[in-house]
């Protein structure tokens, strides 16, 4: 342990001329990492860690004002300005920033909407000729309309038989195997 003494925050603010707001976030963010907090006397800094921060100790102390929520004051002067241009830049920066995002995340969004709808094209593509094949095997299959039996055909440039009536597929020579030429001999 340190052998300097250890101060409250109340204390270490008054001793190094800061708010006890800078020396809270100072412990917050591990800049004092000795601090711990006491039963009694609430969180206690040792001198060691004030110093190794960088505070000085006895430095003049700012007045603790009590501003009003949602109040802020503002400087005065050139000063004023500049921090007020860098402020504005800065918070111009920022909503350039997330404007980006957002578009980019738009556009990212519409990429993935357009090739969604691209890979369903294709899988209605797919299933349209996939039935249309179903449809094909399903025709090949069915069995063929009745179709009248031909008993009597009449078959042009031959003779008709004498009772009216065309001959039938026996008398034909295709049916008794001999082949008639549909050309003339010389």
């Amino acid at each position: 342990m340190s052998s300097r003494p250890m101060l409250t925050q109340r204390e270490a603010a008054a001793a190094c001329g800061v708010s006890r707001t800078t020396i809270r976030r100072r412990r917050e963010a591990g800049d004092l990492p000795g601090a711990v907090q006491d039963p009694v006397r609430g969180w206690v800094i040792p001198v060691d860690d004030l110093l190794a921060a960088g505070l000085r100790l006895h430095a003049p102390s700012p007045p603790d004002e009590v501003a009003s929520p949602g109040v802020q004051e503002r400087p005065v002067g050139p000063v004023a300005q500049v921090q007020g241009e860098a402020a504005l830049r800065a918070e111009l920066e920022r909503v350039r920033h997330e404007h980006a995002l957002a578009v980019a995340e738009a556009e990212h969004g519409r990429l993935l909407a357009q090739a969604e709808a691209q890979h369903l094209r294709e899988q209605l593509a797919a299933r349209g000729e996939h039935i249309a094949d179903l449809q094909r095997a399903l025709k090949a299959l069915m069995p063929a309309p009745e179709r009248p039996v031909l008993t009597q055909v009449s078959v042009p440039g031959q003779a008709q038989p004498e009772d009216g009536s065309a001959g039938s597929l026996e008398e034909l020579p295709e049916a008794s195997g001999e082949r008639r030429r549909w050309w003339k001999r010389r």
